[in-house]
């Protein structure tokens, strides 16, 4: 079984039909990016993954558990966590407040501390600005914390939505070397990014999400090798 299986999907959001009968799969240790245009659903699926939108049917199974009988909060007790678009932070927090947020739930004390240490040894920029208040830090360094606080709930999976979403070029490099230092570090990845080009570089496979429904699917080298995914999504004309 897959560590995560979505079959036949339907979303409404009163009549309007926002997903069609997606299905997709998330093997263990994959990263697998969910690509398409501004308003296609991808934002709709992951809220829907992790509880915050309700599908009218189908099914979420993830690591056994189905997804769509269980409320938000006990979805991260799973190990699936969501890094949201926007970043979402408590931004009148400092970021050591906001990460310690990300393991609320959790019981271990002494390995909070530990998990919130390793989280400063692979991301010093944060260890340096731990008292600064969220809302004053850049763009860049909100992403990196908003990533971090999912880290600390101790996920098997997340699932991430536009991280690169208005950023620079060279802190887009930045976002995507911390999904890799993730992946390295046994964290299954879900990644939705409009930047095609670095989420394909990066995934295992893809699927390209068009108007509710998915149109292609296979490894992440076949769909950036493909003319249509190229023109629509790549900047190829």
């Amino acid at each position: 079984m897959s560590m995560l299986e979505i079959e036949d999907l339907q979303v409404y959001y009163g009549r309007i039909h926002a997903i069609k009968g997606v299905s997709l799969s998330v093997e263990e240790g994959e990263i697998i990016s969910l690509i398409g245009a501004n308003g296609a659903g991808k934002t709709t699926i992951l809220h829907t993954i992790t509880g915050l939108t309700k599908a009218k049917s189908g099914k979420i199974v993830y690591d056994g558990h189905d997804l769509l009988s269980i409320a938000p909060h006990k979805i991260v007790k799973l190990g699936l966590a969501h890094v949201p678009e926007r970043r979402q932070l408590f931004e009148r927090m400092t970021v050591e407040e906001n990460l310690l947020m990300g393991a609320y739930f959790r019981t271990d004390k002494a390995a909070v501390r530990y998990d919130l240490g390793r989280i400063y040894k692979l991301f010093p920029r944060l260890n340096e600005r731990k008292s600064q208040i969220a809302g004053t830090l850049s763009g860049g360094e909100q992403q990196m914390v908003a990533m971090s606080r999912a880290m600390m709930s101790q996920p098997k999976m997340i699932v991430m939505d536009e991280p690169s979403m208005g950023l620079s070029p060279i802190l887009v490099k930045e976002v995507f070397g911390m999904i890799k230092e993730m992946h390295d570090l046994g964290i299954t990845v879900l990644l939705v990014e409009q930047n095609a080009n670095m989420a394909l570089a990066i995934a295992d496979r893809g699927y390209v999400l068009e108007n509710g429904r998915i149109t292609m699917s296979g490894t992440a080298s076949v769909l950036a090798s493909d003319d249509g995914v190229r023109k629509a999504y790549l900047g190829d004309r």
